[in-house]
């Protein structure tokens, strides 16, 4: 119990985040959580991923919250999310399974490595050609998808580095891929986040109130406060240019690389 304000700091900073960006604050969350379990009770050799399937299930709530808040402006394209999710549903789950039989130190270095290079993308990556199409509805969606879910999975977090740039790329203005994002991310959060619960060795030593991978009272004290701060983000993500959004998300991603390059 202690522990919960901590949680609650955590959550606001991820509902923040998630409005923002189109993220559940899953990179933060991970740093962060990396840190925090073992003071929980979580042992060495389960912590990253701990964190991570814990990350996941707290972004179930956030993206919820964030993606209402931006579905009330009008910025989630039903129509492309609605082609992303058969793919993210499968990929999160695989992804789940896969992070399971994978050493903590392996997945450690993986997401910072992704977060150096999605920063790199962001930072250096050429502005995508302005596109025709509204709300895309590309056939390719469906194996994007796929490919999201599982690497989302594998890295703890909602997919925004990688579905929002794509719809963008495609035409979407950067606001609506934003909000669209946080409703793909509900869908990729719920799916990994059982996965980690059910896919966990059944002589996993984890603290009471863990279920899996997945540290319960951890997941619930950052969600109770993402739902709040979420609609906030939500609000800035209006009023900031896609370029301010762009380089708010490097910054993140290469702060949060350090971090896990540094050991956690």
């Amino acid at each position: 119990m202690s522990a919960l304000p901590v949680y609650l700091a955590l959550g606001a900073v991820a509902g923040l985040l998630a409005g923002l960006l189109g993220v559940g604050g899953g990179l933060v969350l991970v740093a962060a959580l990396v840190w925090l379990l073992p003071q929980q009770g979580v042992p060495a050799e389960s912590v990253m991923h701990a964190a991570l399937a814990t990350s996941l299930a707290s972004i179930v709530v956030t993206g919820l919250s964030s993606a209402r808040s931006h579905a009330r402006r009008g910025s989630v394209m039903w129509a492309s999310v609605a082609r992303l999710v058969p793919g993210l549903l499968l990929g999160g789950a695989v992804g789940g399974v896969l992070a399971s039989s994978i050493p903590g130190e392996a997945l450690r270095w993986g997401v910072a490595g992704f977060c150096l290079l999605a920063a790199a993308q962001l930072l250096f990556g050429q502005p995508p050609a302005i596109g025709h199409s509204e709300q895309p509805r590309s056939p390719w969606l469906l194996g994007a998808g796929l490919v999201i879910g599982a690497v989302s999975a594998l890295v703890g977090i909602g997919g925004g580095s990688m579905t929002v740039p794509l719809l963008v790329m495609l035409g979407a203005a950067p606001v609506r891929a934003v909000g669209s994002s946080a409703a793909c991310g509900v869908a990729i959060a719920l799916s990994a986040a059982l996965s980690y619960a059910l896919a966990a060795p059944p002589d996993l030593a984890m603290p009471e109130g863990a279920a899996g991978y997945v540290y319960l009272p951890a997941a619930l004290g950052i969600a109770l406060a993402s739902v709040l701060f979420a609609p906030l983000g939500a609000r800035l993500a209006h009023r900031l240019g896609g370029t301010a959004l762009k380089r708010v998300f490097a910054l993140l991603l290469l702060a949060v690389a350090l971090q896990l390059s540094l050991g956690g």
